[in-house]
């Protein structure tokens, strides 16, 4: 979680923080980040924020920890890269295969496709094509217009001509 710096909670947070002129209070310094350089920004962003486990902390602690949080990061990404080389080279099989049987499978499919059926998105862009595919557009075009609408699969990935036909296939079941 700390290693992903697409966090759209956080960003949302500093502007409302930034929109109130109010302090940001974050638990944890590494929990918040362990990229040096998303903390630094952070801290250069305007918006003040102040760390639960730390909250004497000024400019200079900040910028200690950060560092050594993306070094401990790194530390721990390392090892345990070496440690599932090791135990591969020892010849043991990674993951559980025990997972993958047809059961698991079928179940797998069933979410997904639930997810999809349940994304709000989704479902307007179904209604959006039905609507353009009945007046003659193309799949291309109907893919364009949702893109040039902002909407987006449930992945947040643009539209394109298979996926607005798999669309239109799912809303006719």
């Amino acid at each position: 979680m700390a290693k992903k710096n697409h966090r759209p909670q956080l960003v949302a947070a500093i502007g409302a923080a930034r929109d109130a002129s109010a302090v940001l209070l974050i638990a944890k310094l590494d929990r918040l980040s362990r990229n040096a350089g998303f903390i630094f920004a952070l801290r250069d962003s305007g918006v003040q924020f102040v760390c639960c486990d730390m909250p004497d902390a000024n400019t200079l602690t900040v910028g200690l920890f950060a560092v050594i949080a993306q070094h401990e990061r790194e530390t721990i990404s390392k090892r345990t890269k070496e440690a599932l080389a090791a135990k591969k080279a020892r010849g043991t099989q990674l993951g559980t295969p025990a997972n993958l049987d047809a059961a698991a499978t079928a179940k797998g499919l069933e979410v997904r496709k639930a997810n999809a059926r349940d994304n709000q998105q989704n479902r307007q862009a179904s209604k959006l094509g039905q609507l353009l595919h009945a007046q003659g557009h193309t799949l291309q075009e109907i893919a364009q217009q949702l893109n040039d609408g902002g909407y987006r699969t449930r992945r947040g990935k643009a539209f394109f001509a298979m996926g607005v036909q798999r669309l239109l296939a799912k809303s006719a079941i």
